[in-house]
C-alpha cells in the first residue's frame, strides 16, 4: 500500500500522482472563486453608485417643475418633425438624383451630386489652387484654366455641355455658341435673368441689371436715351479732358524723375478718375466728382463682401444675423444710400438747355410715373458700380496688352497722328475712324472680357438643342471659354490678334454670335457703347504722349473678384514721347 503518511519512496506511483493532481485543481478552483467573488463586489459597488446616481437626478426633477410630456405631446412633436425631415430629405436628395437621373439618360453628363453642397467644395478648391499661382508661361493669355478652373477641368471630362451642382440646384454648362443663340435670342422667353445672390444685388442695386418684366422694360426705355450716340457726344469732352489731367500729372511725375527710363504706374489706379468722371456725368449731368468718390470707395470695400457669394451656398436669413461682417455690411450700404440720395436731392432741378441727358433727369420726366426716390438710388447704384468697373477692367487689360505688344501700339499710334492730325485728343467724329484702335479694343474684350461668365435660369420646361430642360435648372454661358475656343477662333485663339477684328465683330469668328463680351439679345449690356467710346478716348490720350511698356514687377495673374481683375495690380512703365505736334 501507499504511504499515506509520508512521501512515498517510489516517484512512480499512480496514486500518488492522482492525489498530487487533485490537491494542485482545488486549489486553483479556490482561487478562481475568489477572483470572481471580488469582480461581483465590484460590480455590485458600481450599480449602487449608479442607483444613487439616478436616485438623485429623480429627486432634483422632483423638487423642480418638471412635469413628464404626456404621450399625445410627443406623438404630435413626432408627427411635425416627420414632415420636415422628409420634405429635406426629398429637396437636398431625392430630387436632385432624379434630376441628375434624368439629365444622365439624355447623355449629359457631370461630376455627381453631393448631399447637400452638390460640387461646390471641388469648385472651390481647384479656383484656390488655380489662383494660388501665376500663369505660366509668364505672358500666356490661356487664362481659362485659372479664372475658370472648374469649368477647364470638367470640360475635359465631360465635353463642352455637361451638368455640375451648385448646392442642390443643377446648373447646365453650355458653351455651343448655337445653343446659346437659342438661350438669348431664339428662346429667350423660356430663360429668366438669373436672381442673383443678395449680397451682389445689395452692391449692384435693384437698377437695371437686376430687374426682370414691366420695371426692367419701364427702366430700360426711360435710360435709352442716356446712352444715344448724340448725348454720349456731349459726354466725351469732358472724359476727354479729365483724362489729358491725369495724365500731365503722370508726365510731370516723370519729368521730376529726369525722363529717364519712364515712370511706374499702376494702370488699374490710374483710369479711375476717368471713368468716376463719365459715370457721374452721364448719371447726375455733372461732374459731382467729390460726393461721388466716396460712394465709389464705399462699393470697392463693399465688393469684397460681395465676391464671398461665389463661393458659398446660399443660406435664407443668414444675411439678416447680426455677425460682425453683418454689420459692417450693413454700415456700408446703408451710407452709399445716404450719399446717393444726397447726391439725388440736390440735382432734382430740372436741367438747363442744351444740357445732355442724364440718369436722373430721364428717371424724374413725365413719363417716369411710379419711379421713387427709392427707384433712383437703386438705380444709381447700378450705374456706380457697373459703370465704373467695367470701363476701368477694359482700359486696364487693354494697356498691358498694348505694352507687350509694342507692334499694335506703333500701328495705333501711327493711325492716331493720320486722322487726328495735330489735334490732342480725337473728336467724336474721329472715333468712328480709328478702325485699328477699335480692333485692339475688341481682341482685348475677347481675351479678357469683363465678365467671365453670365446665368439663366429656365422658366419653364423647354427643349435646348434637342436636351430637354426641366424648370428651375440653372443655365452656365461660359463666355471666356467661348472666346478662347480653338474651334472657333482658330489655332491662333490664345494669341494676341486684333487684326481677326478687321472686318468686324461678327465675322471675327467661324461663329457670328462667338463674341458676347456685353451679352446677347434684349439684354445686351446697355452702357456698352459709353465703355467702348471711353476705352477709345482714354487709349488715344495715352498712345498720344507715351510709350508704354510691362514693369518688370508685373506678375500677369488675372483673377475673377465679381469682374476680372489682375490679381498683383497693373505696373506699366510710361514714357514721355518727344516730338512736335
Amino acid at each position: 500500500m501507499p504511504c499515506v503518511l509520508r512521501p512515498c519512496p517510489r516517484p512512480a506511483c499512480a496514486l500518488c500522482a492522482r492525489a498530487a493532481q487533485r490537491s494542485i485543481a482545488s486549489a486553483a478552483s479556490r482561487s478562481a472563486c475568489r477572483r470572481w467573488r471580488v469582480l461581483l463586489r465590484v460590480q455590485i459597488a458600481r450599480q449602487r453608485c449608479c442607483a444613487v446616481r439616478v436616485g438623485w437626478v429623480t429627486r432634483q426633477l422632483r423638487g423642480s417643475s418638471y412635469i413628464p410630456l404626456p404621450p399625445a405631446v410627443v406623438l404630435l412633436v413626432s408627427l411635425l418633425i416627420l414632415p420636415i425631415t422628409l420634405k429635406t430629405f426629398l429637396l437636398l436628395w431625392h430630387k436632385p438624383k432624379k434630376t441628375e437621373r434624368f439629365f444622365f439618360d439624355q447623355g449629359l453628363l457631370g461630376p455627381p451630386y453631393r448631399f447637400l453642397l452638390g460640387n461646390l467644395t471641388e469648385m472651390v478648391s481647384l479656383m484656390l489652387a488655380a489662383s494660388s499661382k501665376p500663369i505660366t508661361p509668364p505672358f500666356s493669355h490661356n487664362i481659362l484654366p485659372r479664372v475658370l478652373s472648374f469649368y477647364n477641368h470638367w470640360n475635359k471630362t465631360y465635353g463642352s455641355t455637361f451638368l455640375f451642382w451648385f448646392g442642390p440646384t443643377p446648373r447646365l454648362a453650355v458653351a455651343d455658341p448655337e445653343l446659346i443663340r437659342e438661350i438669348f435670342i431664339t428662346k429667350a422667353e423660356f430663360f429668366d435673368r438669373y436672381e442673383s445672390h443678395p449680397l451682389i444685388r445689395q452692391l449692384e442695386g435693384e437698377g437695371l441689371v437686376n430687374l426682370s418684366g414691366h420695371q426692367w422694360a419701364l427702366h430700360r426705355k426711360l435710360i435709352s436715351p442716356v446712352f444715344h450716340i448724340d448725348n454720349l457726344k456731349m459726354l466725351m469732352a469732358s472724359v476727354g479732358e479729365t483724362m489729358v489731367g491725369i495724365l500731365e500729372k503722370v508726365a510731370a511725375t516723370a519729368a521730376a524723375n529726369g525722363g529717364e527710363g519712364g515712370v511706374e504706374v499702376d494702370v488699374a489706379e490710374l483710369y479711375h478718375s476717368m471713368t468716376e468722371e463719365a459715370v457721374t456725368r452721364s448719371t447726375f449731368g455733372r461732374s459731382s466728382f467729390d460726393d461721388g468718390k466716396v460712394v465709389f470707395q464705399l462699393q470697392t470695400k463693399l465688393m469684397a463682401f460681395a465676391a464671398e457669394a461665389f463661393n458659398r451656398v446660399f443660406i435664407p436669413g443668414y444675411r439678416f444675423l447680426p455677425t460682425v461682417r453683418n454689420r459692417i455690411r450693413w454700415k456700408l450700404d446703408r451710407e452709399i444710400k445716404e450719399k446717393l440720395l444726397k447726391l439725388v436731392s440736390c440735382r432734382k432741378e430740372a436741367a438747363a438747355a442744351g444740357e445732355a441727358k442724364y440718369l436722373l433727369r430721364q428717371m424724374s420726366s413725365p413719363a417716369a410715373a411710379g419711379i421713387s426716390h427709392s427707384d433712383i438710388v437703386e438705380e444709381c447704384k447700378t450705374f456706380f458700380f457697373a459703370g465704373k468697373q467695367t470701363t476701368t477692367n477694359l482700359l486696364t487689360w487693354t494697356t498691358v496688352l498694348l505694352a507687350m505688344h509694342p507692334e499694335w501700339q506703333d500701328r495705333a499710334r501711327e493711325e492716331l497722328r493720320r486722322v487726328c492730325g495735330a489735334c490732342d485728343l480725337p473728336s467724336m467724329a474721329d472715333l468712328p475712324n480709328l478702325k485699328t484702335l477699335g480692333m485692339i479694343v475688341n481682341e482685348t474684350l475677347r481675351l479678357y472680357p469683363p465678365a467671365v461668365a453670365t446665368i439663366r435660369r429656365a422658366k419653364a420646361d423647354v427643349e435646348l438643342g434637342g436636351y430637354r430642360v426641366p424648370r428651375g435648372t440653372e443655365i452656365l454661358v461660359p463666355i471666356i471659354a467661348v472666346h478662347h475656343d480653338a474651334g472657333l477662333w482658330g489655332p491662333d485663339a490664345e494669341r494676341f490678334n486684333p487684326a481677326r477684328f478687321a472686318y468686324g465683330a461678327s465675322r471675327a469668328a467661324r461663329h457670328p454670335n462667338a463674341f458676347m463680351p456685353f451679352g446677347l439679345g434684349e439684354r445686351t449690356c446697355i452702357g456698352r457703347g459709353l465703355a467702348v467710346l471711353e476705352a477709345k478716348m482714354g487709349l488715344a490720350a495715352v498712345l498720344r504722349r507715351f510709350k508704354i511698356r510691362v514693369s518688370s514687377n508685373y506678375v500677369h495673374a488675372p483673377t475673377v473678384l465679381m469682374m476680372l481683375y489682375p490679381q498683383y495690380g497693373a505696373p506699366v512703365i510710361f514714357s514721355r514721347i518727344c516730338e512736335d505736334r
